[in-house]
Parts: C-alpha cells; sequence; structure tokens
C-alpha cells in the first residue's frame, strides 16, 4: 500500500494549529436553559488502513479519516443520529480527555493506548439534550479495531474519509422545523448516511480552521426528518 507519512504527518499539525485557536472558529451554538450536564466526545483523526494515500486533486491525503458512528434510534436524546463517540462525565473521569476515551472505549471498543490527544477545546452547549460537550481533539497514531459494542447504544461504527466530507457534492444545508422556527446548519450525506446537527457543526468549523474546506454551495437546502 502506498504510503505518504509526510501528507499525514502535516495533517496532524494543521489540527494542532486550528485547535490553538479555537476560541475563533468554535461554532456558534444555543445556550442551555439551566443547569447542564459535563460531557465530552472524541473527535479523532487517523490514517485509513485500506485506502492508498495519494494527494493529487486531493485538499488532503486519502487516508485520512474520522472516527463517526450512528446512535440508536430507541435512545431518548439524538436518536439514530450521526455523532462522535463520547458521553456524560462520569465522578471517577480525571478531566475532559479522559471522559471522551472512556467513553470511545465503551462505545467502539477502540484502545486508547494508540490514541493522541492533541487538544482539548472549549465547552460547547447542546441545548436538545442539555449538556455542556467538550470536543476532544485527537490523532490515533495505532488505530485498533472498532465496532459496535453495545447496539443498545451504538448501532454502526465507521471511519470517514475526509476528503469525502470536503467533497461539494455531498454537502447541504440542513433545515429543521421547529416551534414555529427554522434552524439552518451544515450537513454531509456520507453514500445517504446523513451527518447534521452538531456532530457536522464541529466538522464545518473545523474544517474551516485548518483550510481544508473546499467551497461548496450553502443555498442547497435538505429537511431533516426527525
Amino acid at each position: 500500500m502506498s504510503q505518504n507519512p509526510e501528507t499525514l504527518h502535516g495533517a496532524r499539525a494543521e489540527l494542532l494549529a486550528a485547535a490553538q485557536r479555537a476560541d475563533a472558529w468554535a461554532p456558534a451554538l444555543p445556550p442551555n436553559v439551566g443547569d447542564a450536564h459535563a460531557a465530552s466526545v472524541l473527535v479523532l483523526f487517523g490514517r485509513l488502513d485500506s485506502v492508498p494515500a495519494q494527494t493529487d486533486e486531493l485538499t488532503v491525503a486519502a487516508d485520512l479519516d474520522v472516527l463517526l458512528q450512528r446512535r440508536a434510534a430507541t435512545l431518548s436524546s439524538h436518536p439514530g443520529q450521526v455523532s462522535f463517540p463520547g458521553g456524560r462525565r462520569e465522578d471517577e473521569d480525571a478531566d475532559a480527555a479522559a471522559t471522551a476515551l472512556r467513553e470511545a472505549q465503551e462505545e467502539t471498543g477502540l484502545d486508547p493506548s494508540g490514541v493522541e490527544v492533541l487538544a482539548t477545546l472549549g465547552e460547547l452547549p447542546l441545548a436538545a439534550s442539555n449538556h455542556l460537550v467538550t470536543p476532544v481533539l485527537a490523532w490515533w497514531r495505532a488505530p485498533s479495531r472498532v465496532a459496535a459494542v453495545d447496539h443498545a447504544e451504538t448501532v454502526e461504527v465507521f471511519r470517514v474519509p475526509v476528503a469525502q466530507l470536503l467533497d461539494p457534492s455531498i454537502r447541504f444545508t440542513s433545515t429543521i422545523h421547529r416551534m414555529g422556527r427554522t434552524w439552518r446548519g451544515p450537513a454531509f450525506d456520507v453514500d445517504g448516511t446523513i451527518v447534521w446537527g452538531f456532530t457536522a457543526m464541529v466538522l464545518d468549523a473545523l474544517f474551516d480552521a485548518t483550510g481544508w474546506t473546499q467551497e461548496w454551495d450553502r443555498g442547497v437546502e435538505r429537511p431533516i426528518e426527525l
């Protein structure tokens, strides 16, 4: 398999540089009402094992990927949505990064020892489930096997090539109609799997901050069926 470690090392450096400017690009989200629960998500980038590294006409290496999962449709919060691995902070967690790694291990079976935490970003409100979520940006220096561990919570775990997410043809503006208002946000259609909401907003803002974003038509709108 062809590999391009210099390109991937460059991606890691660009993620680190973006993390240092996180206050300037963090997505703006509606505030929580009342006391919110602390939570963390793992925003984990790595290298796909089965995709050759090549950069012709691509913003990033073809084998740069990000880890995502689909939540069970029976969950009370964000049912059926695509998300980063993560969850609520527990008393035994030393910090936000420990929460993200523990939850990711419980949900996907990944080996935390192969994960390098690059940065802990600022808390973001998630009003729909009343959480304050800390994104933990990480690099998968030694990828391990992943799969849905508890199907009552996670039904699918998948690694998505970043180059695919950057393709303007799969990007659109999601629309949600609630309480007489229309909410709009960035979204991705990954072979029929829709990434929207909090996860899409974090990815969109991060791609802008790293300079990876390719111009896409924000005027293309599609409703999200809840």
